[in-house]
């Protein structure tokens, strides 16, 4: 097993957890659909964090030429897995009970500054990952910058207005299939 291998495995299982997370979140609102009220701004986010926990699988393997493995190195890039779980647990209720009814618009709403702020360190991280290990420079983090500040100010100033968010999700969902449409043949694994 070489070191990639090995430190990437918990890597790969935090991912899962994720995944495993937001597939029983869709399953749930399915399998109760009748007590449910959706939002779609609210049901958006769930494939573009999809997206997010996918993409990060896919560019650790971009890491498999490192020879030598720090532990503060593996803890490092170990929080933004581990920020994109934090998001899948926050998109959901914690449990919905047989009799229970929710309004997912009131859930979100009541949740988006949590989601904001968790999504503003999860970029955070993401761009000190592609500055000091990735060493795509400060021009390849302008996305993190403007989700940083847009979201920063939104949660903060605790913006609820409908428009505002809407536009946001819509927005974060066209950049996420508009950039799988442009880097199609960048992501791509071979020998």
């Amino acid at each position: 097993m070489s070191p990639f291998d090995y430190v990437t495995i918990l890597i790969s299982i935090i991912l899962g957890l994720g995944i495993a997370q937001l597939v029983t979140g869709v399953a749930d609102i399915i399998h109760q659909q009748e007590r449910l009220r959706l939002y779609w701004p609210h049901i958006l986010w769930i494939p573009i964090i999809f997206f997010l926990i996918i993409q990060e699988w896919w560019d650790i393997y971009g890491l498999r030429e490192y020879d030598t493995w720090r532990l503060p190195v593996f803890l490092f890039i170990s929080l933004y897995p581990i920020a994109l779980f934090i998001l899948t647990r926050l998109l959901f209720p914690l449990s919905l009970t047989e009799n229970s009814h929710l309004d997912f618009k009131h859930f979100y709403y009541k949740n988006y500054r949590r989601f904001f702020i968790v999504v503003v360190l999860t970029a955070f991280i993401s761009g000190l990952e592609n500055i000091f290990i990735a060493d795509r420079g400060i021009e390849g983090i302008l996305f993190q910058i403007i989700i940083i500040i847009v979201l920063s100010f939104i949660a903060f100033r605790k913006i609820e207005n409908e428009f505002v968010h809407k536009i946001i999700v819509l927005a974060w969902f066209v950049v996420v299939v508009v950039s799988v449409a442009i880097k199609w043949n960048e992501w791509l694994i071979s020998r």
